[in-house]
């Protein structure tokens, strides 16, 4: 058995094990590039170690640091308020919201984890407060992402017309953005509908003020050691209805720590998307100096830290580094090249993308992938436009992953919620994507001959 084979093999058997026991994947993985890294690909533990992301470790600690502080002084719950004000309180239209912002900042050239790493934790809040299903808010702020991700000015668009231009072929960016444009907002419109958006339809702040009213009343009486008073029903009563029209007060005040928080949020967001610094080293100074200022405010942020997730994402992807170093990605790509039936490599060229994204760089597998593919464009047999189009959105459309970038950093951002079933509904949902999506791409984009 060749090197190559038996490290897929071992990645299955990750997977089996790390959802059948009560093992965290991240630590099987870890283990699983020990092994393979250093009997079948000759690597040692520098080797190993090269392929740690530390860039996407930092990121997830950074970012949810910063956001831990912030949900502890109230800021997330004042963003939440004034989110729900701007839209009127029509609930149903948040989860887009959150799409349309998130294309909108990749689009104009944002890294598509930055854009997720900045809106995931507002969108996952909104969530949590207002009961919208987290699979649906977190698979909208990537499909989102991923939507304005191949615009003509973007990372993913600039790097697949740039290699297209290098090898001479034809390319189109307009019909490369469309294609990633409509597939994610397809996919959106279809979890939308799937996931109960359509019953968000005529609910409002309003309508779940009765809940967040009495939830705030008893935390507030089990506080004051008087919850088993009488008489609490006329003030509970009250209290409700007040809440159909104003939120409580306190959570639309503007503290010092508050605005000093929407102040570093600003200024993460502005040092990422136009300074181009780093989100998660950005994120975690910020986050530090609000420490230093309120530590009262910071003293249980850390453990709020989604450690489990980090390890998780860090040793999927330090496997995956393995094989990419062990020369497994492009051994399967030279085989499907020398398939002898154009329209079956092109499909499994578009598979190979899609499985290979779910676990590593979505722009790192394309700056690949398209190359290797060169060959087999250059053939004729397939149209070029079609075949690059169908590819790169394979390629970058599974990335709700939770083993991708964007897919961890909604995992990380989810608020109140079971992380463990969240990561099997992520998990889920990614494998059907994955399994789907090149399929489809393929017969509307490849088939006809674009």
């Amino acid at each position: 058995m060749s090197a190559e084979l038996l490290s897929i093999l071992v990645l299955a058997v990750l997977f089996v094990v790390g959802t059948t026991r009560s093992v965290n994947m991240g630590a099987l993985a870890f283990a699983a590039a020990f092994g393979v890294g250093t009997l079948a690909a000759g690597l040692d533990a520098d080797g190993i170690f090269a392929g740690f992301p530390g860039d996407l470790f930092v990121v997830l600690v950074g970012v949810t640091y910063f956001f831990a502080i912030a949900r502890a002084n109230g800021t997330t719950d004042w963003l939440v308020h004034a989110g729900i004000r701007l839209v009127r309180g029509r609930i149903a239209l948040i989860p887009w919201v959150m799409f349309t912002v998130t294309g909108v900042l990749t689009a104009i050239g944002a890294v598509s984890p930055a854009a997720v790493a900045i809106v995931a934790p507002l969108a996952m809040g909104f969530a949590a407060r207002y009961g919208i299903k987290p699979l649906l808010m977190g698979a909208l702020v990537v499909h989102g992402a991923q939507a304005g991700g191949f615009s003509p000015i973007s990372i993913y668009g600039s790097t697949v017309n740039g290699i297209l231009e290098r090898e001479g072929l034809p390319g189109s960016p307009v019909a490369l953005f469309l294609a990633s444009l409509f597939a994610n907002l397809a996919i959106a419109a279809l979890l939308f509908v799937a996931l109960g958006g359509l019953r968000l339809r005529g609910r409002d702040l309003g309508d779940l003020g009765d809940e967040e009213a009495k939830e705030a009343k008893e935390a507030k009486e089990a506080k004051e050691g008087d919850g088993g008073s009488g008489g609490t029903g006329g003030t509970v009563t009250g209290t409700r209805t007040r809440a159909r029209t104003t939120p409580d007060a306190d959570l639309l005040r503007l503290t010092p720590a508050r605005i000093a928080t929407l102040v570093g949020l600003v200024a993460l967001v502005v040092a990422v998307l136009i300074f181009d610094l780093d989100a998660g080293l950005t994120a975690i100074t910020l986050a530090v100096l609000l420490a230093v200022v309120w530590p009262e405010d910071s003293k249980a942020a850390v453990a709020h830290i989604t450690w489990p997730t980090v390890l998780l994402i860090c040793g999927m992807l330090t496997y995956v580094a393995v094989l990419q170093e062990m020369g497994t990605i492009d051994w399967a790509g030279e085989h499907v090249g020398s398939i002898g039936i154009p329209l079956l490599a092109a499909l499994l060229f578009c598979y190979i993308g899609a499985v290979v994204s779910a676990f590593a760089s979505s722009v790192g597998i394309i700056g690949a992938l398209i190359p290797l593919a060169v060959p087999f464009l250059e053939q004729g047999e397939i149209g070029v436009v079609g075949m690059v189009a169908a590819l790169s959105v394979s390629a970058t459309v599974v990335d709700v992953s939770p083993f991708s970038t964007n897919g961890a950093l909604v995992l990380a951002a989810a608020e109140d919620t079971d992380r463990e079933r969240f990561f099997r509904q992520l998990m889920l949902y990614g494998g059907a994507v994955t399994l789907l999506a090149p399929l489809v791409l393929w017969l509307a984009l490849v088939v006809p001959g674009l």
